[in-house]
């Protein structure tokens, strides 16, 4: 077994730094998006997903994946949502197993009136404290780690 390549001083401190944002970063972007607006983070991802397709639907097993969640998760968060009158959940016409999930007008409206206020504090709590040159820092550098890892995880075709 090869010896473990340990961090250096820069890059434990990158590191330990990243992590202590994400945590404080989610957790300041969750608890405002459920103050302003009654959602959960997942809330408003399945909100968002529905609302940005063009007939605001998608399948379960496809928006389990945009989320990384297994279908089983999100079909018991969508049964939640659907007592709130977010989403609706129909049979797939061309495949009994599958189910559709669409944004209902409730749905529609929530994501309209929570959206504002999550990209203000989105604004404030991130982008507003970078520099340009920072910003397209941040966005080069997360595009390559995630088409990183997105290159490591098996599709539907690869299981």
């Amino acid at each position: 077994m090869d010896e473990p390549r340990w961090l250096d001083e820069r890059e434990e401190r990158a590191w330990r730094g990243y992590r202590r944002m994400r945590r404080l970063l989610d957790l300041a972007l969750a608890r405002e998006l459920m103050q302003d607006a009654g959602l959960s983070e997942p809330d408003y991802d399945v909100l968002s997903d529905l609302s940005e397709t063009p007939d605001q639907r998608l399948r379960l097993s496809e928006l389990a994946d945009r989320m990384l969640w297994s279908r089983s998760r999100l079909s018991h968060h969508l049964a939640r949502m659907q007592q709130r009158g977010l989403v609706s959940r129909a049979e797939c016409p061309s495949d009994g197993r599958g189910s559709i999930v669409t944004l209902t007008a409730a749905g529609r409206q929530a994501i309209e009136a929570a959206a504002p206020g999550h990209l203000a504090a989105v604004r404030r709590h991130l982008i507003d404290l970078l520099t340009p040159e920072e910003i397209a820092a941040l966005g080069a550098l997360t595009h390559r780690v995630v088409d990183h890892l997105a290159g490591d995880r098996p599709t539907r075709a690869d299981a």
